[in-house]
């Protein structure tokens, strides 16, 4: 599914399969997708890739300041503490059974 607009508070998007953003994802603003989702801007609302146990999905954005992030039934929201502002893009996979965060690298094979 292409969606080509900003998602804001209360909106809520759940597909079977992928789910790519052209803008941001505001707090308040959902999305829930069986695939992975793409961010083509901010992400700072609640996302759930992989929603029927897809341990493979992925959650990429541009800047990946989630309140929420869940890859099948792994879990993980913000740190309590300031963080700077991602300035380059980044993905969200799961690998040994926890969700990483790193640096999006195109074409770049990564251990799960």
């Amino acid at each position: 599914m292409l969606i080509h607009r900003t998602l804001r508070s209360g909106q809520k998007i759940n597909y079977d399969g992928n789910v790519v953003v052209i803008g941001d994802v505001n707090p308040g603003a959902e999305i829930i997708a069986t695939g992975d989702i793409a961010v083509m801007g901010t992400l700072r609302g609640v996302v759930h890739a992989g929603s029927r146990g897809d341990q493979s999905a992925v959650v990429t954005a541009f800047r990946l300041m989630p309140t929420q992030l869940r890859i099948a039934d792994q879990i993980t929201r913000a740190p309590d503490e300031n963080y700077p502002e991602p300035t380059v893009p980044e993905m969200a996979y799961i690998r040994d059974g926890r969700v990483v965060i790193e640096q999006y690298q195109p074409n770049r094979e990564f251990k799960r």
